[in-house]
């Protein structure tokens, strides 16, 4: 319960910040929900482009903000946790787990970490996007299996998908402090979990689970995301 607590003031804090020092900008795709705590499950942030990505706490009624404090997945990067802002990471959620690049066992420990009252906190592409719209290896960003993986553990509730429009004009990877007073720009939608992977496999009958999923958030992505 103290760590709960302790999350739920930090990500307080943030909602708090990004209400004073930033314009927040959002529409919803197919209407906005009644709540947003029953029933979600997943929280998907996609177009990944800066570690200053919490300020999308300011979107959040509070009793969200007290369910992912008190029962939040947050899978991190271990390149992320080893940098001066892992401890501000590590104090986000109840549950932070650090993940390799790989298949391997930190990521089936996000997995059982999945249980009747979990809510998953993701960002699909699995890496940053820099200023050239590239990964720090001069990659094309692509969204990335794992989060086919937690849809599939789940057999209800629902997926909240934030399409971000970036924030490079706020923070660049690499620059230490933000920009404050600009406009975050995001499209929200909610998805029933169940209904979603019906319909993706519908969708793309040519592909296997995975490969449907990342081709199916590929194209949300593109089509919903904002410009900065």
């Amino acid at each position: 319960m103290i760590k709960s607590l302790l999350a739920f003031l930090v990500i307080f804090k943030i909602h708090i910040v990004s209400r004073l020092f930033f314009r927040l900008e959002n529409k919803w795709i197919g209407g906005e929900p009644d709540n947003y705590t029953t029933d979600t499950r997943i929280i998907a942030l996609l177009n990944h482009t800066s570690l200053y990505e919490p300020l999308v706490a300011g979107y959040a009624p509070i009793n969200l903000l007290w369910k992912i404090a008190r029962h939040g997945v947050l899978p991190v990067a271990e390149k992320t946790m080893k940098r001066r802002v892992g401890l501000f990471f590590s104090l986000l959620v109840r549950h932070v787990v650090v993940v390799t690049r790989q298949r391997d066992h930190t990521w089936d420990e996000v997995l059982n970490r999945i249980d009747s009252k979990a809510i998953v906190i993701i960002l699909p592409e699995g890496r940053m996007k820099r200023a050239n719209g590239l990964d720090s290896k001069g990659r094309r960003m692509t969204v990335r299996g794992g989060i086919a993986d937690i849809l599939d553990v789940l057999p209800s509730g629902r997926m909240l998908i934030a399409y971000m429009g970036g924030l490079h004009h706020i923070q660049v990877p690499g620059e230490v402090l933000p920009t404050p007073f600009k406009t975050i720009k995001c499209r929200m939608e909610m998805v029933d979990i169940s209904d979603y992977k019906a319909e993706v496999a519908a969708e793309y009958p040519e592909l296997d689970f995975t490969g449907a999923v990342i081709a199916d958030l590929t194209r949300r992505r593109n089509e919903y995301c904002p410009t900065e």
